[in-house]
C-alpha cells in the first residue's frame, strides 16, 4: 500500500512498484490508509509524512499502538534528524526523504519485503530459538520480549536491535553494526539512531535506566548486552 497525496509521486512509485511485480493500492489521506490497512492487511506500507486527515506520524502512532507488527517505509520532505529520529522511534522501519531515488526506493521495498518473509514461516527466521540474557527473553518468531516475566512492548527497530545483542551476549556491539542490523537507513541519519534507541530501550528493560544493569556502554566502543547476576558473580571480591 502507498499513501501519498501528492498524485504525482503517488502514480510515480504505484508504476515501479507493479513493474517489479507488486499488486499496488494507493490512497491519499491518512484515515484512508489507517481503514484500508485494517481491512486489507498490506505485505508492505509506503507511508508519507505529510498528509491530510491525519499525517504519516499520526498513522504509524496508531498502527503500533495496535500491535500492527506491517513494515513501513516512511517518505517525508523534512530533513531534520529530530524528525527522523521521532519516526524511527514511533516504530518506522525505513526512511526516506524526498527527493529520493526510485531505484532506491524499489530496492529498500525489497529488502523489507525479503526480511519478513523471512520471519513469516517456512524460513530461517521460523526456527529461531527464544534468546535469554539472565531474566531477560527475546522471542524471535512471537516477537515478544519479557523482563523478569513481564512483557515489554518493543519498537521494531528496538527489537532488531535487542535480538541481534541477546544473541551474542556479552559481545561488544559498535554503532555501525547496529546500524546494519536496523538496515538500510537514510544515509543522513547517524550513529545517534542507535543511541536513541538504547536509550528508549534502558527505559523498558532497566530497573534503573541511568545506571543501567543489563544494557551496558563500552565507552568509545558501542553496547553490549549482559546477565547482571552472572556480571555479579564474576566480579572480584574484596576481603
Amino acid at each position: 500500500m502507498v499513501a501519498e497525496d501528492d498524485g504525482k509521486q503517488g502514480e510515480l512509485i504505484r508504476r515501479y512498484l507493479e513493474r517489479e511485480g507488486h499488486t499496488v493500492t494507493l490512497v491519499r489521506d491518512g484515515r484512508a490508509a489507517l481503514d484500508l490497512v485494517r481491512r486489507r492487511e498490506p505485505d508492505l506500507l509506503v507511508l508519507d509524512v505529510m498528509m491530510p486527515r491525519a499525517d504519516g506520524l499520526d498513522v504509524l502512532r496508531v498502527l503500533r499502538a495496535e500491535a500492527s507488527e506491517l513494515p513501513v517505509l516512511m517518505l517525508t520532505a523534512r530533513s531534520t534528524e529530530d524528525d527522523l529520529l521521532l519516526g524511527l522511534d514511533l516504530g518506522a522501519d525505513d526512511y526516506m526523504t524526498k527527493p529520493y531515488s526510485p531505484r532506491e526506493l524499489m530496492a529498500r521495498v525489497r529488502t523489507l519485503l525479503r526480511r519478513t518473509r523471512r520471519g513469516a514461516g517456512g524460513g530461517p527466521a521460523a526456527a529461531d530459538p527464544v534468546l535469554a540474557v539472565g531474566t531477560l527473553t527475546v522471542d524471535p518468531q512471537r516477537h515478544e520480549v519479557t523482563v523478569d516475566g513481564t512483557g515489554v512492548e518493543c519498537t521494531p527497530g528496538e527489537f532488531r536491535i535487542l535480538a541481534a545483542m541477546a544473541a551474542e551476549p556479552d559481545r561488544v556491539f559498535t554503532r555501525q553494526r547496529l546500524l546494519e542490523e536496523l538496515h538500510g537507513f537514510d544515509r543522513y541519519i547517524s550513529g545517534r539512531t542507535v543511541d536513541v534507541h538504547i536509550m528508549n530501550l534502558r527505559k523498558k528493560i532497566e530497573a534503573a535506566p541511568r545506571r543501567p544493569a543489563r544494557l551496558l556502554t563500552v565507552y568509545g566502543v558501542g553496547y553490549k548486552l549482559t546477565d547482571p547476576a552472572a556480571s555479579a558473580a564474576r566480579a572480584p571480591r574484596t576481603i
